[in-house]
């Protein structure tokens, strides 16, 4: 069992999401950084879909009751076990009563916790991701006891040399697709899309991330279609929303580009006031 002594500053369980049941209006939800959360599985030997720890800004105090391995990955929070600091995207031995830790956030912004064997918590629609309305609790709290499962033996580490580019963290570049809608663009407005940084505004969480520029816009609102975590839509403002993880199912802004998988990674570890480029990706 782990306890958890404090929560940080917005901490969940997610794993790689809840498919199959947009249609009622419920969203995907699922790791904001799905980077981090193949690494961290990889790692420890687990399924992919093996549930985590999501930490946003501040890392969780939790203290271990069991005999476990664990991996911590995405953002470098200073993760400590009993006051002592310990590496990311390395398996790091839990002894009973052990408690880890954060410190400082050096970069990134989502850090990603794995144990052997996943979190043995709460499963609605085949998923454990968190999700106000869906599962009791839609973010953890002091004092919740979270399950899993304990090691007999030493771990075994053969996993421990996967090769993985973490350098994603400090990207800025985020390929996309055209969206639906981008022809509907003038040339101006597609050249203006690509041709410039753009700046995370403080309206950023797990629904979706809201740029500071304005795009010039005289399109149509459309009727209401579906999107998708990584949509980008325009609004009549000439605003620019990314939808992220715990976005709706449909839309009726245009919706202008669609993140390529990873860059929803990227821009998952980014926060107000980082800038970021939309790169468009090649067609073959």
């Amino acid at each position: 069992m782990v306890k958890v002594l404090s929560p940080g500053f917005y901490s969940t369980i997610q794993d790689i999401g809840r498919f199959g049941y947009q249609e009622y209006g419920v969203p995907y939800s699922g790791v904001m950084d799905l980077n981090a959360t193949t690494l961290v599985n990889m790692l420890l030997g687990n399924d992919k879909n093996d549930s985590v720890v999501e930490m946003t800004m501040t890392g969780a105090k939790l203290q271990f009751s069991i005999k476990t391995a664990i991996v911590i990955s995405g953002a470098d929070m200073s993760p400590m076990i009993n006051g002592n600091s310990i590496q990311l995207n390395k398996i790091v031995a839990i002894n009973p009563n052990d408690i880890l830790s954060f410190g400082k956030l050096n970069t990134g912004f989502r850090s990603y916790l794995g144990v052997l064997g996943g979190f043995n918590t709460e499963t609605v629609m085949h998923s454990k991701s968190m999700y106000k309305s869906i599962t009791k609790s839609f973010m953890l709290a002091a004092n919740d006891k979270l399950q899993i499962t304990e090691v007999l033996s030493n771990h075994n580490k053969k996993h421990a040399s996967i090769r993985f580019d973490t350098s994603y963290v400090s990207s800025k570049d985020l390929v996309v697709f055209k969206g639906p809608e981008f022809d509907m663009l003038s040339n101006e407005q597609q050249k203006a899309l690509f041709n410039k940084s753009y700046t995370i505004s403080k309206n950023n969480n797990r629904m979706a991330y809201q740029i500071e520029e304005v795009v010039q816009n005289n399109l149509k609102p459309i009727i209401t279609s579906a999107v998708l975590p990584g949509t980008v839509q325009l609004t009549p403002s000439g605003k620019l929303i990314v939808l992220m993880r715990d976005c709706q199912t449909t839309g009726g802004y245009p919706r202008v580009l669609q993140l390529e998988k990873s860059s929803i990674s990227i821009l998952a570890q980014k926060f107000t006031s980082k800038t970021i480029q939309f790169k468009l990706k090649a067609q073959i």
